[in-house]
């Protein structure tokens, strides 16, 4: 686990104080901000759960469950999983109850319904909206086709151009409105998704008030 401690709390007293809160983030921002890595750092740090509703698709394809075939007709057209598919997944996710801090949400919400779903049976703490425009959207997302899973990435059906404008004109219509709804329940923070993984890293264990460890530098967002 990470390196967790505040001023003016002996060890002791800051790892009671911290297993005295569950913390529940949602990472939310577009395809290629960044929201997986930023999840890990978290999770690995900090000891929360990674809940990856990207991974836990993929996972079905390879495994070929009987969601696979309607998750890749749909990831392969760039569309987004229906919203009670989703729900299914996330529910049943939940209920594992598996952390011993709390978790981290990727993917998840990404519809007003999913969202109003998520906030009837969960207290979310904040979530971390990695704010980053298209040109630079598109540069990652092509680079991280043309590298592959031979680099580190997880090469993806859907990093194609014409598979990403989709999936961005999704996003704007049915995700990106639920900032709203963030911001009137006061728990949104904006972070700068344009910068380094570490300085932007950095920037929101500082948001969240938590103190993150000396790590050698990253350099490549997924």
């Amino acid at each position: 686990m990470g390196q967790k401690r505040a001023a003016g709390l002996g060890e002791f007293g800051y790892d009671r104080l911290f297993r005295a809160f569950m913390h529940h983030y949602i990472v939310f921002g577009p395809q290629g901000s960044g929201k997986g890595t930023q999840s890990r750092l978290l999770c690995d740090d900090f000891d929360f759960v990674h809940i990856s509703i990207g991974d836990i698709f993929r996972w079905n394809v390879a495994h070929h469950t009987k969601l696979a075939a309607r998750i890749r007709r749909i990831t392969d057209a760039g569309l987004l999983v229906p919203d009670e598919i989703v729900e299914e997944v996330v529910s049943k996710r939940l209920q594992e109850h598996d952390w011993n801090y709390g978790f981290v949400l990727d993917g998840f919400p990404r519809t007003l319904r999913q969202a109003e779903y998520l906030f009837e049976n969960w207290n979310m703490d904040r979530v971390i909206y990695l704010d980053i425009p298209d040109d630079v959207v598109f540069e990652r997302v092509m680079l991280r086709a043309k590298v592959g899973e031979g680099s580190g990435f997880t090469k993806r059906v859907d990093d194609n151009p014409d598979a990403l404008k989709v999936r961005l004109t999704e996003y704007y219509d049915k995700t990106k409105p639920l900032l709203e709804l963030y911001r009137k329940k006061g728990i949104l923070l904006t972070i700068d998704a344009t910068r380094g993984i570490d300085e932007i890293y950095q920037d929101v264990c500082n948001r969240l008030g938590l103190v993150a460890p000396v790590r050698n530098a990253v350099t490549a967002p997924s």
